[in-house]
């Protein structure tokens, strides 16, 4: 399991997230933040994403920087939508937010957000055998995809973002009955060649995302704005949506503000937010609407994770296998041996990330380790896990820092015998983040050692299934691995004790 962030630049807001991901599973989040920005207001206005608007943006973008250095994340993916796609200065813009973000930010399409809107959807509330339409009104513009199977088969943006449609309808407060007028016989129009292509297609379920249908959702059903989490996956009939609609209209903003459910700056944009809701509904003749918290940032997370990014981290560069590949031959280590058990150590890493909790660099240190744990046989095969320790502490080892090379000397120590402990004055050394590598990572590299014992290269791959109680590992192989699995079983009490985990080895069924 990887650990992304990402971040999404709206028309009304900017929002960030951390979370732990694995390909194809849900996400662990880890910390995600909000700020309304305004940035539509400017470019819907006059085409200019404003001073004002951006300087919000960079500091949250700043502050973002700093979280993402904290957690370690892997990957980074920033993106931003209507507002800056419509600006004529957004090449400005999208300069000085990479620089304050520290990687780069790039403009998507209505397509490309809809296909996120859609992944961030799957990735909280799976719906594998269903229709679904799903509706997202943003600040720039809306999108509504049709999905069947868990697969897009129809995704459509339209100008009708609530902050858009603000500044360009509604003038006074509350809107005169001209302005909702036009306001409404405007999105009938964008929504009309969306409805003539969908009357066939009928979704059993209709989910509305973003923080239009939150403030919705939990004005309906009264959940307080603090607590807006728990309006998830809430009902919202036709009926009580248009009845809510014609309240909003017939409220001055402070009227609006006092409504339980809506945030002061949201009551500023809920009418035309609300208007489309009730609009789509209307039109498509869909009897309600379910709130997802889901959105795009969900999306970029659920992406990354798909497609793997970020786990070269993991591995070992050039330089550094270059490194320990030489040190292990200078020092008589067979490396077959080496590279097998830094093969079944990367796949240990990878498939118990959820057990281990490590960044993902702390995978380099485990495969180093791999490759040099043997080395104190070179001294002696007594206790030739204390020599391996003495040779790397007392070795220059190339691409590698002074703690990382700590670091991997102690894995080196702990790959048989003792776990480390307090009573090893070497260990109370290391910083804490340093002993919970340590800590973490050596039943792993007991266990990918003990798949190598006869040093036979019997054991190809080995996969990780976690379960409520306990781990099984499911081995691939070329012959039989009665050793093996027995040395692995053998391990097995060290990652019970570190991880409170029991272990099971099985051959992987053909």
């Amino acid at each position: 399991m990887s650990r992304y962030g990402a971040v999404d630049i709206g028309s009304n807001s900017i929002r960030m997230q951390v979370a732990e991901a694995s390909p194809g599973g849900p996400h662990h989040i880890l910390a995600e933040d909000r700020q309304v920005t305004r940035l539509g207001e400017g470019v819907f206005r006059g085409g200019e994403l404003t001073p004002e608007a951006t300087a919000i943006v960079f500091q949250f973008l700043g502050r973002t920087a700093q979280e993402f250095a904290n957690q370690q994340v892997a990957a980074v993916r920033a993106v931003a939508t209507a507002a800056v796609r419509d600006a004529y200065n957004r090449d400005a813009f999208l300069e000085q937010a990479a620089q304050a973000l520290g990687a780069p930010v790039e403009v998507i399409s209505g397509q490309e957000e809809a296909r996120l809107i859609h992944g961030g959807l799957q990735s909280r509330w799976p719906h594998p055998k269903q229709t679904i339409l799903i509706i997202d009104i943003g600040g720039g513009s809306a999108e509504l995809i049709l999905s069947r199977n868990g697969e897009i088969l129809e995704a459509y943006s339209q100008k009708i973002g609530a902050v858009r449609l603000t500044e360009v309808f509604l003038k006074h407060d509350p809107p005169t009955s001209l302005e909702l007028r036009q306001l409404d016989e405007y999105v009938q129009e964008k929504l009309a060649p969306i409805r003539r292509q969908l009357d066939e297609q009928r979704p059993k379920r209709t989910i509305a995302t973003s923080a239009t249908a939150a403030a919705v959702a939990c004005t309906i059903h009264r959940v307080p704005r603090p607590q807006r989490d728990l309006a998830d996956r809430l009902r919202v009939p036709r009926a009580k949506l248009r009845d809510l609609f014609a309240e909003l209209a017939s409220k001055n903003l402070e009227q609006r503000r006092q409504l339980q459910g809506i945030g002061p700056r949201r009551a500023e944009v809920i009418v035309p937010g609300c208007a489309v809701l009730a609009r789509v509904l209307e039109d498509f003749n869909l009897p309600s609407l379910f709130y997802s918290r889901a959105g795009v940032r969900d999306g970029i997370i659920a992406d990354l994770a798909m497609r793997g990014v970020g786990r070269d981290q993991a591995r070992l560069d050039g330089d550094q296998l270059r490194s320990v590949r030489e040190m292990a031959r200078r020092y008589r280590v067979s490396l077959k041996h080496g590279d097998n058990v830094a093969l079944l150590a990367r796949h240990l890493f990878a498939g118990l990330s959820a057990c281990h909790g490590l960044p993902p660099t702390a995978g380099k240190l485990l495969e180093a380790a791999a490759y040099l744990h043997d080395i104190g046989h070179f001294i002696s095969d007594t206790r030739h896990h204390r020599h391996s320790y003495y040779v790397v502490v007392n070795s220059d080892l190339p691409a590698f820092t002074d703690r990382e090379r700590l670091v991997i000397a102690h894995l080196c120590r702990y790959h048989r015998k003792s776990l480390p402990g307090p009573h090893h004055s070497s260990y109370k050394e290391l910083s804490a983040s340093e002993k919970k590598t340590v800590r973490c990572l050596t039943p792993l590299l007991r266990i990918a050692d003990s798949f190598d014992r006869g040093h036979q290269q019997r054991v190809r791959s080995v996969e990780a299934k976690i379960g409520p109680d306990g781990v099984v590992l499911y081995l691939e192989s070329v012959e039989k691995t009665d050793l093996e699995v027995w040395a692995a079983q053998q391990a097995g009490a060290a990652f019970l004790q570190t991880f409170d985990r029991t272990l099971t080895v099985l051959p992987k069924s053909r």
